[in-house]
């Protein structure tokens, strides 16, 4: 059997393989990638903690990019310690000549004997209920394992090393910073319950940008903005897979605040599409935001997750058992997009609304209501 057949089948049954809700998304993706793509045809990329919610998605779409005729294929390698990871989120992806999966924890030393081109980090804890349980482990993969990335990424010589930060680092920012853009340094607590994560986050962003200066490796800092979508674990505990899971379950959905919070939610494949136009643009040195600026509170987000599960059960406030709950919790994000918008042209296409109705379809397809 030819390479090309081999491909044809691969495609075909992975297309059977995937929900119709995430093979729209994927189809999507590529449609507004395409030059950008192009760029990757023929290289190797390297996505950290592959299994995650959003590198699962981005490793899903290099490869749905090679099957819809990206040529020469990119090689795609995907490495988790499967700590927090879902296996099943690649599992179609296996026995594949352009994947390749890697069980490893990127705290220790990764030896590759091959060449790699491009490095997305998204080894991280991300679940604020995870990265409280487990602080040290959170601290350890955000800053010693983006130096081991860095290390191998310098080694390989590569074209591009995108780390996916966060935008907690802003941490409660003044309502004359919001929307916020990447030139504010943040207000962030370095002692509270959050700060394992946060200001991890925030020295891994020192460590990139410290081998951008010292030794010119070509560094890209993105800061997603409450990314959700398929694949989203259900007990992941933020806001999102919580009222989902009320909504599926028909249950009122549970705000364990007073809900005036606000935030602003990016659906996965519009992240995505955005992530691959800054991997493959001239961006050494900078950072962007990447997030959808539609800005509602949390107790509009319940109303709308109530409508799009059709069940009309409405919305019940409580206090959460934990008192340390909303500590440090900030009061409003939303980003500036401007930044982004001028570099690479994107903006967010998919509503609030829209993704959710979306993330709804896929659980229920998947029999998880």
């Amino acid at each position: 059997m030819s390479a090309r057949s081999a491909r044809s089948e691969s495609a075909t049954a992975a297309r059977t393989a995937l929900p119709a809700v995430i093979r729209r998304d994927l189809d999507e993706i590529v449609d507004r990638t395409r030059s950008a793509l192009q760029r990757l045809a023929g290289k190797t990329v390297l996505v950290a903690g592959g299994e995650g919610f959003l590198p699962s998605y981005l490793a899903d779409a290099l490869l749905h990019a090679n099957d819809q005729g990206l040529a020469p294929a990119c090689r795609v390698i995907c490495v988790d310690n499967r700590s927090t990871a879902d296996p099943t989120r690649l599992a179609h992806r296996a026995e594949r000549d352009d994947f390749v999966l890697v069980e490893h924890d990127v705290t220790a030393p990764l030896d590759l004997d091959e060449p790699v081109d491009y490095v997305v980090h998204g080894a991280s804890i991300a679940s604020p209920t995870w990265y409280r349980e487990r602080p040290l482990e959170t601290i350890d993969v955000n800053v010693g394992g983006t130096r081991r990335l860095l290390d191998l990424a310098l080694a390989k010589g590569v074209t591009r090393f995108v780390y996916l930060s966060s935008s907690e680092i802003y941490g409660d920012p003044p309502p004359d910073r919001v929307p916020t853009s990447e030139a504010y340094w943040g207000h962030v607590s370095s002692v509270g319950p959050r700060a394992c994560y946060d200001e991890s986050k925030r020295l891994a962003e020192t460590l990139c940008m410290t081998y951008h200066r010292l030794y010119a490796l070509p560094i890209t800092l993105v800061r997603p903005f409450n990314v959700y979508g398929p694949r989203l674990r259900l007990d992941d505990g933020r806001v999102v897979p919580d009222f989902v899971r009320d909504a599926l379950a028909g249950r009122r959905i549970t705000i364990l605040s007073d809900g005036r919070v606000t935030r602003s939610f990016c659906y996965v494949a519009d992240f995505v599409a955005a992530l691959l136009l800054v991997l493959t643009a001239d961006s050494s040195g900078e950072t962007f935001n990447i997030g959808n600026d539609e800005e509602v509170t949390i107790a509009e987000l319940a109303r709308v997750v109530d409508e799009a599960a059709g069940n009309g059960a409405g919305v019940a406030y409580e206090t959460s058992a934990d008192p340390a709950y909303l500590t440090d919790n900030p009061s409003r994000r939303s980003p500036d997009l401007t930044k982004l918008t001028r570099t690479v042209g994107w903006r967010p296409s998919i509503d609030l609304r829209e993704g959710i109705g979306r993330t709804i379809e896929y659980y229920r397809a998947e029999g998880r209501a």
